[in-house]
């Protein structure tokens, strides 16, 4: 009776009375071959590690020159103003805007120096001092 497996060996089946010591002389050398195979291919993937990956070629905005690049968007920058789609702050409006994250800062620091000094007089009861 002939099994093909998918490697395109051939099985044969063994008869239960059969004694097992020729199938234990058949164990060492199908061992070897399996240790020989995984020894080979951790080989293989050693080599390979060792290898550098081919380099990529640079594409699109990565070829051209930092001054190409600063050409380019500075056109952009110029034709987004040309259509009314920018805004450039004003000295008034930029003052405005940085006393207003001030403003937020300095909350920020109020509720977090309130929450360390809540927080210490609730854990100060574990000392002893009750």
């Amino acid at each position: 009776m002939d099994n093909t497996r998918a490697g395109g060996r051939q099985e044969t089946a063994v008869p239960a009375s059969s004694s097992t010591s020729s199938t234990k002389a058949a164990s060492p050398a199908a061992a070897a071959s399996v240790t020989a195979a995984s020894v080979t291919a951790a080989a293989v993937a050693a080599a390979e590690a060792l290898i550098p990956p081919p380099a990529r070629a640079k594409r699109g905005f990565a070829v051209l020159s930092p001054e190409k690049k600063r050409e380019i968007a500075s056109m952009g920058g110029k034709a987004a103003h040309q259509h009314g789609r920018a805004h450039r702050f004003t000295s008034e409006e930029a003052r405005a805007a940085g006393k207003k994250r001030h403003q937020l800062r300095v909350l920020a620091a109020q509720a977090a120096q309130q929450a360390k000094v809540a927080g210490e007089g609730s854990g100060g009861g574990e000392n002893g001092s009750a």
